[in-house]
């Protein structure tokens, strides 16, 4: 079996195969496509379509992921199934843990581990905040905080949560999630 893995999930959803001992291989695409999230679906669609002629059965690690459906009608389109959920968050949070957090405070900017070790590459570089600083309060104005979905809170990650929120001028709140709503959802995906 492949797994077509969001680049921002692709390591977790490796060390989830090799601890379960799954006979699966999974084939990452880069995590800057959520930059382009329009992206996304037909780069899902191209590879699966190679990955169909190798392995008998062929999953999408990607939530919705900011496609607004357009993987979806790629996974009805070539009988793949998908992790649940409109994004990552949801996988690692839960659904309802995520919209009440939204609902109470909806300025609200998430983090996932993978987003604290690659803020500065993913965010800062791809905004142009190394080159114009100032366009900080653009960008984030509207947030009031950011919360970091812990998936494994190490002191090295903590520091580097609170200096992705010192970026944006914002206060840090951690909410640890562990790694068992993905888990769980990889199961799913994969049995």
């Amino acid at each position: 079996m492949a797994v077509i893995a969001c680049g921002a999930l692709a390591e977790p959803v490796a060390q989830l195969v090799a601890a379960r001992g799954w006979p699966v291989d999974v084939h990452p695409l880069p995590p800057l496509l959520h930059n382009q999230p329009q992206r996304i679906a037909a780069e899902v669609a191209a590879l699966a379509r190679v990955l169909r002629e190798r392995y008998e059965r062929v999953a999408v690690g990607y939530a919705d992921c900011g496609t607004y459906g357009a993987l979806d009608a790629v996974c009805d389109e070539l009988g793949l199934r998908r992790l649940p959920g409109l994004h990552c968050y949801d996988v690692f949070a839960g659904a309802d843990r995520v919209e009440q957090l939204l609902a109470d405070e909806p300025g609200t900017y998430l983090l996932t581990d993978f987003l604290v070790r690659s803020f500065d590459r993913t965010v800062v570089r791809e905004l142009g905040l190394d080159r114009h600083p100032e366009l900080r309060d653009a960008y984030f104005g509207n947030y009031r905080r950011v919360v970091w979905l812990a998936q494994q809170p190490t002191p090295e990650l903590r520091e580097r949560a609170q200096a992705a929120a010192a970026t944006m001028g914002l206060p840090l709140t951690v909410l640890p999630t562990g790694g068992t709503g993905l888990e769980a959802a990889l199961t799913e995906l994969v049995s």
